[in-house]
């Protein structure tokens, strides 16, 4: 894997809409480039799930408002990849009880790795301490406030851990579309609402 650069993999995959929030990236790696010193990749790269491509990047995004149903070579990928040390960000875009992206990829994740192992990570956890400091876990999202969707906040994020790291961090806050606008937009808000992408990169990279 190309760990001596950053470069934001979006994970292509065959069931469902994959290719939400198109101007996400771009305000992550605005971001890691205002804050941070790692070297980047400034365009964004879409990776296919179903081909080897996706061992090239320690860091891949995973998204969608329907049906995650991964073919065989899809699942073999999937799995293979993040026990070899990869790291995959999920956010759930639907954000809707009983959704069906959420359903079907916690099915996903259950065939794969066992039904016990995606599990809510503590809020103390590295992860929200890796770059900027999350005392209270993970941060809401307007979606939420705003009774979007299921009406919830959710005050956890849940992951798979692999040798006690995170190796599929999983959202159902749906960070995507709150960290979806026009860069330039940015200077507007009263607390740059990316910070939290910033430590979720940090991290997976091994930096935090």
């Amino acid at each position: 894997m190309q760990r001596s650069k950053f470069t934001f993999a979006r994970i292509k995959y065959n069931s469902g809409d994959w290719d939400t929030d198109q101007r996400m990236p771009s305000n992550l790696l605005n971001s890691l480039l205002e804050y941070t010193t790692i070297p980047l990749d400034e365009e964004e790269k879409i990776v296919d799930l179903s081909t080897n491509d996706i061992f090239k990047y320690p860091f891949c995004y995973l998204s969608g408002h329907k049906l995650v149903q991964f073919s065989k070579q899809e699942a073999n990928n999937f799995k293979t990849y993040v026990h070899n040390g990869g790291f995959v960000f999920v956010d759930d875009c639907n954000h809707d009880v009983d959704g069906l992206f959420a359903r079907s990829f916690e099915t996903q994740m259950s065939n794969l790795f066992g039904a016990q192992a995606l599990k809510k990570i503590p809020n103390s956890h590295a992860i929200y301490n890796s770059f900027f400091k999350f005392e209270k876990g993970p941060p809401t999202t307007s979606f939420e406030l705003n009774g979007w969707g299921d009406d919830l906040v959710h005050d956890y994020l849940k992951a798979i851990t692999i040798n006690n790291r995170i190796a599929v961090l999983y959202s159902n806050k749906d960070y995507g579309c709150e960290w979806d606008y026009d860069f330039k937009n940015k200077r507007f808000l009263a607390e740059d609402n990316t910070k939290f992408g910033v430590n979720i990169i940090l991290y997976a990279m091994g930096v935090g």
